[in-house]
């Protein structure tokens, strides 16, 4: 589906961060993502960062040309949108810890929202932390680790997550963040018996499963994921390991 969006807001997340609050009232659920077409440049997919009846959000970055050219859209601005598209976090998996780095923070803030849920936001220094306002409105835990230790634990996201697991029950984490963060959760998770859902990120065209750029192994990104549970990431090779450029390349991440 595709739609023609006006811009309702624009919050100032970070130096290089901004939220984007737009009029759609399609229904969306936590996970799931859309494509924004930018004229003459790309159109790239963006995690829905926020989830009201009438309104949604996406919290966008400025790492490229395309998101640069978001970031220069001011309210009444409209922009074309496809979606929502792909499967989002089952939130029914009993008590969760639930852990954003970087801007993934973005993707799992409507699960945060959704649950209340305990809640790790992970970043390399307090100037990059984002949205732990909004996870406080919902959840009475909210943990920050910073690389630098600049704020709140000194550290990443997965040796915070061990601590608070040593300490609480959990049967389930959620994440979003870079995939080496994502990686090390997958691989903790596994050592704690703990169940996990990981949102993953692929460069992708199309965002309806047709193109097949985002293919990891046999999986589409956009379709069969983005979130993944612990049992199908288990059967991903290239998980952690590899991905593919805009011309197909595999291009190895170490």
């Amino acid at each position: 589906m595709s739609d023609v969006v006006t811009i309702s807001n624009v919050i100032e997340e970070a130096y290089d961060t901004k939220t984007f609050v737009f009029d759609w009232d399609a229904e969306a659920k936590p996970g799931q993502f859309i494509m924004i077409w930018i004229p003459g440049i790309d159109e790239i997919p963006m995690s829905i960062s926020g989830i009201s009846e009438k309104t949604k959000s996406i919290t966008v970055k400025a790492i490229g040309e395309a998101t640069r050219k978001i970031h220069e859209l001011v309210p009444g601005d409209r922009i074309r949108i496809r979606g929502p598209y792909g499967n989002g976090f089952d939130l029914d998996c009993g008590e969760k810890l639930i852990i954003g780095g970087g801007v993934g923070t973005a993707a799992i803030m409507p699960a945060v929202k959704a649950t209340g849920a305990d809640t790790i936001i992970a970043a390399r220094s307090d100037r990059d932390v984002i949205m732990e306002d909004i996870a406080s409105e919902s959840s009475d835990n909210v943990w920050i680790a910073t690389d630098d230790g600049s704020l709140g634990f000194h550290g990443n996201a997965v040796q915070l997550m061990r601590e608070k697991v040593a300490q609480k029950h959990y049967d389930c984490v959620l994440a979003c963040g870079p995939e080496v963060m994502l990686y090390f959760t997958y691989k903790a998770c596994e050592e704690l018996g703990l169940r996990c859902q990981l949102s993953l990120e692929r460069y992708m065209k199309c965002g309806a499963g047709v193109c097949g750029c985002c293919v990891m192994d046999d999986s589409r990104i956009c379709k069969d994921g983005p979130v993944f549970d612990n049992e199908k990431i288990a059967k991903l090779t290239e998980f952690g390991v590899s991905k593919r450029d805009e011309c197909g390349r595999t291009v190895k991440f170490r």
